[in-house]
């Protein structure tokens, strides 16, 4: 494992400004190091970084918290993971008894093996989270084929979790570390937003997790040594069904390591990893028992710009690797 030279890559577009700031943390049989450089706002005022920063952790709630929920009530069996959703969510498109949604199974959706598009402006339909999971449940959704990464999987996820639980997901407990409500002045600014007419800063920053107020999607917020104690933990249990693949790119709520994917090639086959869209990332190589997060806030302050975030995870990846 090679940390300084993956730590050169990720401090050097820090210095280039094609991101404001990121922290890198690696855990594995030589303990756990953590190292973070640039500014976790630029704006209205400057704020370094620092180990402790949170993260808004974006689509890596859907396997930092979704799927893990999903899975254990599946293991204490409170629902089957091959059983349609409707199991759940008997409303689920309950005018048309007859149609693909009512289909398709918790496993489909933590696979994303749906037909289910990849996104949908949710929030543009509304100001009613109430009315917002009707539209969800009530939309005859438009077939995307092939199957695609899809949003949509994971926010019926977190409703399925709603009614498991019978309280919205921000009254849900995160997981050590991880909160949905952090204090704006301890967390990494994001995005501009046109939409709420700020810059976020401790406020999701996913638009229909926002519209929602909590979704199975995005909202998670966290540090690099929360993510990961949550990546030590897995390491210690597997294996488990997150290291199952169901296709030749995902198993239970990650990615697996394919061509040209997140993590680079030099990990081992069996290493499984997210990323979310305001520049984080997690990634689990059970073989070689090391994790690795790189977070960043790629977004700040607008994400109509080229950050190089694709680029530069693989890169942070391979020179971990690197013999």
């Amino acid at each position: 494992m090679t940390l300084d030279a993956a730590w050169a890559n990720a401090a050097g577009a820090v210095a280039a400004g094609r991101i404001p700031c990121a922290v890198l943390g690696v855990t594995g049989p030589d303990g756990r190091q953590v190292r973070a450089t640039g500014l976790a706002a630029k704006f209205p005022e400057e704020v370094p970084v620092a180990r402790d920063t949170l993260f808004d952790l974006a689509s890596l709630t859907k396997p930092v918290f979704t799927t893990e929920r999903i899975l254990a009530h599946a293991e204490a069996g409170r629902i089957d993971l091959d059983a349609p959703l409707t199991s759940i969510i008997p409303d689920l498109r309950q005018y048309d008894a007859e149609s693909w949604e009512r289909r398709v199974t918790f496993r489909d959706c933590l696979a994303h093996r749906t037909p289910f598009p990849a996104v949908e402006p949710i929030y543009t339909y509304g100001g009613d989270p109430a009315r917002l999971r009707a539209f969800v449940l009530q939309r005859e959704w438009r077939r995307q084929a092939p199957p695609v990464y899809s949003d949509i999987n994971f926010i019926l996820l977190g409703i399925a979790l709603e009614r498991l639980e019978g309280c919205p997901i921000r009254q849900m407990d995160p997981g050590p570390s991880f909160t949905f409500a952090p204090d704006p002045e301890t967390c990494a600014a994001t995005e501009a937003c046109t939409w709420r007419g700020r810059i976020l800063r401790g406020e999701v920053h996913d638009e229909n997790c926002f519209a929602l107020q909590g979704a199975g999607h995005a909202g998670l917020f966290g540090t690099a040594d929360a993510l990961l104690g949550f990546a030590e933990d897995r390491l210690a249990q597997a294996p488990e069904p997150i290291f199952t693949a169901l296709s030749p790119i995902r198993s239970h709520g990650w990615e697996i390591r394919h061509d040209g994917w997140s993590g680079g090639q030099k990990c081992s086959a069996a290493t499984i990893g997210h990323t979310g869209f305001t520049g984080t990332g997690l990634w689990i190589d059970p073989e070689a028992g090391i994790a690795w997060t790189l977070l960043t806030n790629r977004v700040h302050p607008t994400r109509h710009t080229e950050s190089g975030i694709a680029d530069l995870r693989r890169a942070v990846g391979e020179a971990l690797f690197a013999e």
